[in-house]
Formats: C-alpha cells, sequence, structure tokens
C-alpha cells in the first residue's frame, strides 16, 4: 500500500494505438488527458505534474518512449503518482502490467489510479476482478492481432507488398504502395553485382570494388534518397559494402520480379522474430519488373557457396575452381605448378600423401579440352532435337516413342508378376519354407513398386517439343558450338568434374537427369529414322 499522504505529485499517462481498434471520439489522447485533469480538479490531493503520451504505441510490451521517461521520473523521486483513463491504457499484457502495479509502484512508494476501472493502490491491495481485467485486455489484444496477421498474410498470398522499405533496387509505386517499381540507379548496381559475380569475382572483391568505385550501400542509399531508414548495424558499418550485404542482394528473388515475404515471423505476439524455412516462405511470381534474367540468376545460383579463390583483388576465380574432385577419393583438386604447366592435384594427396590417396595429376588445358568438347556435344544433341521437333514428322512418332517405353516396362512388370506367382505355388507345394518365400516376395513387391511407379511417372510421356520448354534447353539452343571455355558457361552448366588417376574425366551436369533421356530420345529416333 502506497504510504498515506495529504498531497501527490501526479503523472498523467496517455496511449492511444493505431492498431488495437480504438475509437478516437471515445478514447483520443485529448479525451484521456481532459479525463485525467477532471479527475485531478475534483480532488485537490492530486498535483498534476506532468504527462506523458504515446500515441501510436503498442500496449502489448512497455517499450514506449513516454513510458519509459515517465519510469525515470519515478526513479528520480519527482513523481509519487500514476493516473490512467483506463487499464487498457496502461497496457494489455497482464504478465508485465502484473510487474509494475504489484512490484514496481509499490516499491517506489508509487499510487496507481485508473480511474474508470475503480482502480486505486492506496484503497488497499487490488481486488480480485482486476487481473482478469487485465487479461481480458491482453486477449483482446492478441485477437487484434492474429486479425492483422491475418490481413497481412491476405495480402502476401496475392503478392501485395507489405514491408516498411523497398528492396534495394526497388521503389514503392507512388500509385499503388503495395506495388513496387524498378529504381534504374540501384537497379544498375544490382546488375553489375550479378555481372561480376557471374564472371567469377568472389563476394568481398564485389564489395571492395563497389567502396572504391564511391557506390553507397543499400542503407546509405536509403538515407541519401531521403529515407528514414535504420538499422542495428553501426553507421560506419552501413556506409560501405560488405560481404553480407553482396550475398544478401545476390540470393534475393526479387530481383527476378518475384514478391517474396513470410520470411520471419513471431511465435508469440511480441516474441523475437525468426527466420522461416524456405517452404514457409510466401512466393508470387511475376509481380513487378524483373531487374535481372533467369539465365543470370541460374547462373550466380550455381556458383553461390563454391570456394572460388581469386588470384588477385578484384580478379575473376580460375575457370574450375569449386568444380573439380578427385574421383578416388572425392577430395577437391587444388592447382599447382609442375614442370613450368598449371596443373590439378588431389589435395589429400597433397596434404597427407599416398596413406590417403595417389599422386596424380592432370593439366588444366586437358581438363578444359575434355570439358568443351563434351559441352559442344550437348549443344549438338540439344539442337538435334529442336530440329525434330521442327520438322515435319509423322503424327504417330512421339507416341511411338513413348509407346516403346510403355511397353517395355509393362513386360517387365507382368515378368515380376509371374515370377512372384511361382514363388506362390513353390511354397504351396512346400518348395520353399516361409521365411524364405516371404524373402522372396518381400524382394518382388519392391521391383513391383518400383515399375508401376516408373509407369505412372510423367518422364516416358515427354516428347521433343516438351523437352523445349526446359529453360537449360532454350539457353543451349541459343548458344553457338563454343570455340573456347568460360567460368560463366562452366557454372551454367557443370555440376561437378571428378578426375580419376588413368585421367578418366567424369562430368556431371546440373540437367544430367533430363539430359540422359534426351540422350536415349536422340538415339531411338537416329535409329527409327535409319530403318
Amino acid at each position: 500500500m502506497a504510504p498515506a499522504k495529504d498531497r501527490f505529485r501526479a503523472a498523467a499517462y496517455c496511449r492511444l494505438s493505431r492498431e488495437d481498434g480504438d475509437k478516437p471520439e471515445s478514447d483520443s489522447i485529448v479525451n484521456q488527458q481532459h479525463t485525467i485533469e477532471d479527475f485531478c480538479a475534483r480532488n485537490p490531493a492530486f498535483e498534476l505534474k506532468a504527462t506523458f503520451t504515446d500515441d501510436g504505441c503498442t500496449g502489448t510490451n512497455f517499450d514506449r518512449p513516454a513510458f519509459q521517461q515517465m519510469l525515470a521520473q519515478i526513479e528520480a523521486g519527482a513523481l509519487d503518482c500514476v493516473i490512467v483513463k483506463d487499464l487498457s491504457r496502461f497496457g494489455r499484457d497482464y504478465i508485465d502490467m502484473g510487474f509494475y502495479l504489484e512490484r514496481f509502484f509499490p516499491s517506489k512508494g508509487v499510487r496507481f489510479i485508473a480511474i474508470n476501472d475503480g482502480v486505486d493502490s492506496a484503497r488497499g491491495a487490488y481486488d480480485m476482478l482486476m487481473p482478469l481485467k487485465n487479461i481480458f485486455n491482453t486477449q483482446y489484444a492478441k485477437d487484434i492481432s492474429n486479425k492483422v496477421k491475418s490481413a497481412f498474410r491476405t495480402k502476401q498470398s496475392r503478392g501485395e507488398f507489405i514491408g516498411a522499405f523497398a528492396a534495394y533496387g526497388y521503389l514503392k509505386d507512388p500509385a499503388d504502395r503495395n506495388r513496387l517499381v524498378i529504381d534504374p540507379v540501384a537497379a544498375n548496381t544490382v546488375q553489375r553485382i550479378f555481372r561480376m559475380a557471374a564472371e567469377g569475382v568472389g563476394k568481398q572483391n564485389i564489395a571492395d570494388t563497389l567502396n572504391a568505385g564511391g557506390v553507397p550501400s543499400p542503407g546509405e542509399y536509403k538515407r541519401l534518397m531521403g529515407t528514414k531508414y535504420r538499422n542495428s548495424s553501426e553507421e560506419t558499418q552501413t556506409r560501405k559494402w560488405t560481404y553480407a550485404a553482396v550475398d544478401k542482394v545476390l540470393h534475393n528473388k526479387a530481383y527476378l520480379g518475384d514478391m517474396v515475404s513470410n520470411r520471419r515471423s513471431r511465435a508469440t505476439m511480441h516474441g523475437k522474430q525468426q527466420l522461416n524455412e524456405p517452404s514457409e516462405w510466401i512466393v508470387v511470381e511475376g509481380m513487378h519488373d524483373a531487374i535481372i534474367s533467369q539465365e543470370l540468376w541460374e547462373t550466380v545460383q550455381a556458383q553461390n557457396g563454391r570456394n572460388a579463390r581469386t588470384r588477385a583483388k578484384g580478379g575473376t576465380a580460375d575457370l574450375f575452381a569449386g568444380f573439380l574432385y578427385c574421383g578416388e577419393c572425392g577430395s577437391k583438386l587444388t592447382k599447382t605448378t609442375w614442370n613450368k604447366s598449371s596443373m590439378y592435384c588431389c589435395s589429400a594427396y597433397q596434404r597427407y600423401g599416398t596413406g590417403v590417396c595417389t599422386k596424380h595429376y592432370i593439366s588444366d588445358q586437358e581438363i578444359a579440352q575434355v570439358v568443351l568438347q563434351d559441352i559442344n556435344k550437348v549443344i549438338r544433341c540439344v539442337k538435334s532435337i529442336q530440329e525434330l521437333a521442327e520438322q515435319s514428322q509423322p503424327p504417330d512418332l512421339a507416341e511411338t516413342l513413348r509407346e516403346k517405353e510403355q511397353k517395355q516396362l509393362e513386360a517387365a512388370l507382368e515378368r515380376v508378376r509371374g515370377l512372384k506367382q511361382g514363388v506362390y505355388e513353390d511354397y504351396k507345394d512346400e518348395l520353399l519354407s516361409r521365411d524364405e518365400y516371404l524373402r522372396y516376395r518381400a524382394d518382388y513387391d519392391t521391383q513391383e513398386r518400383t515399375l508401376r511407379g516408373q509407369l505412372d511417372a510423367e518422364n516416358w510421356r515427354t516428347t521433343p517439343a516438351d523437352i523445349l520448354t526446359r529453360s537449360w534447353v532454350k539457353r543451349l539452343i541459343q548458344q553457338r558450338e563454343l570455340d573456347e571455355l568460360s567460368r560463366v558457361i562452366v557454372a551454367q552448366n557443370v555440376k561437378s568434374i571428378r578426375v580419376y588417376e588413368d585421367a578418366h574425366i567424369e562430368i556431371t551436369y546440373l540437367f544430367s537427369d533430363e539430359l540422359g533421356s534426351i540422350i536415349e530420345q536422340d538415339d531411338i529416333i537416329n535409329n527409327s529414322s535409319q530403318k
């Protein structure tokens, strides 16, 4: 209980949230002030020393500027009474409210009054209904929060932009704040970053190049454009491009024209934001103009995460850096100089010797030649499929290819069923024990499920015209046969290159699974045309 006094140095505290559904005519800041002033006028024991106002602040936490100023005045001993219009104006979180009303204020000798709720700490312990009122206020805030989240989720699912600041390279459309338009100046920098990354320039080198050219960082650019932008980083950090800033640009799908939202969420109403799994993100494609092409995006993503060191600051990465592996032990290949020639060697052998791997080298020219020839072979194969699709083919040719593979699968399925029936008959004739029969049956069941899955899959239904719709096929069709390799070409096509001790080279492409289907169809088509 607050000590008995004749006079109290009172503080009026007023709060209005723009999100909690308060009615301006009944709970406006002015109305709250008048209510408290009238109360003090009718009760001369309260001398109104100060009024603290948080306009537009949520009641679900107490991290409010004016409220904190009031606490500082209480700590300084300048106030010994707090008056609010009602409990909901003080706050809507019953746990924190309990702390201030039942611990903090009593420990400081502060009297608390909520006029409309009839709460006055000078009368003794708070009545039993006050905690219930606080809980109701909290639940009301949670209900409003859920409704706001639902409204936001609806906007996100429609691909509308609801963020405070547009991604670097874009601006909010003045005619529609939920839509993005390209900022030409920043967009040029975004394109430059992607082009440099596609050429194999490291992210830190990209940042250093931009800083050397006086290009302002995303945060600094927003401030220079007059946007009231702040983040948790120090000013000296946000004025410069960093590895993290470049990495963020290179992973942002907004530059493809896609709206990506729901990256972060709060588990509780005022808890800390957590990064959601990519599967929980809401992605709506084609909501605004793209800054970069799909091809450039795929080229850069193919290189992201690869340890591709550059020879000199600002230089480009080695042609095969991050792509080469030892076929014997799986370790990465490192580049070295041997007999004045550039060679690749197993890194495990270099570090640990013959106890881990064997001594084998291969020249960079030899790898380049093999990869160049193989990529040109892929280009020729893809173009032959294009020619097939564009020629006047017999109408049943595509269907013939489908039927051939389908019949092969059906024949295999029928054979497995026959074997399955045979082991059952052997079991009935007591030629097989029960355990042997169950093992055989389990094996044939697995084979049957696999064949059924292949029959149901769409792979065997692919026609040459279908194949032409693949983005990587379109790119290779436009590509002439190569005279030499570049890192961009390697990154666009190659997933990994394995080099074995006998100099055998195994190339795995980013599209290897589909490529195998294309080569198989190309062989079938060529054989059919020769008959």
